[in-house]
């Protein structure tokens, strides 16, 4: 009798502990699934974290929560697949749909304007690699013709591609320094550029931004760059 209180005990306070709320509700639907583990994922002290679960059996709805001291990157994982969908979390409701078949691929996510503008950042980005595919493919017509002249204005051009994504990242992080999303721009996309890009951005930041998790990973990576500079 007295185990199976203590059962029903720890069963209740683990009842109560998962069906606490935090302050980023995220909400959706997975067309496709009706059974399997959604796991809510984030990055802490660089290990990859489970923070919140659910069990969808029968149904294709879920609802999952973090507190959320500064917004960062979250993930959506399913129980024995490798398929990811990530996102940008913050503070309020986020709604994700998506289906199984194409999960972590093109979902629609609403209630989050860091991942708006991430979604953005990638469609332009997606268009510089579009560019570059359409001018190897120039190059390599115009080598078949034996064109050496066209070759080499091509090959500029397509060398030229990599500063273009850089100085667009570098402006994109300036132009929207009140969010999340600059920091974060300047640390996984353009990590290696010339440290006066990363300045730029880290001087552009609002109070806000610079005290977020990726503002203050930003700044302390800013110094440790000009720190190696300084001793060469």
């Amino acid at each position: 009798m007295k185990k199976l209180i203590a059962i029903l005990i720890l069963t209740s306070i683990l009842f109560s502990c998962n069906s606490e709320k935090g302050n980023m509700i995220v909400t959706g639907k997975i067309k496709g699934l009706h059974k399997g583990m959604l796991y809510l994922e984030k990055v802490k002290d660089t290990l990859l974290v489970k923070v919140d679960s659910m069990l969808l059996d029968g149904k294709d709805s879920f609802t999952l929560s973090d507190n959320v001291e500064s917004p960062q990157i979250y993930f959506l994982s399913l129980s024995k697949t490798d398929k990811i969908l990530q996102f940008f979390g913050e503070k309020g409701k986020i709604n994700i749909i998506s289906n199984l078949e194409t999960f972590g691929f093109s979902p629609m996510i609403t209630g989050s304007k860091n991942h708006e503008l991430m979604v953005a950042y990638k469609e332009t980005m997606s268009k510089f690699n579009n560019q570059q595919l359409d001018l190897l493919k120039e190059k390599f017509d115009a080598a078949k013709l034996k064109q050496t002249q066209k070759v080499a204005q091509i090959e500029k051009k397509i060398n030229n591609i990599p500063r273009r994504k850089y100085i667009y990242t570098v402006n994109y992080a300036v132009n929207n320094a009140d969010y999340e999303i600059a920091p974060y721009l300047a640390l996984s996309e353009i990590y290696d550029a010339n440290p006066r890009f990363l300045d730029t951005i880290v001087k552009s930041l609002s109070p806000k931004v610079s005290k977020s998790l990726y503002g203050k990973k930003l700044i302390e990576y800013l110094k440790e760059v000009k720190a190696k500079n300084t001793d060469k």
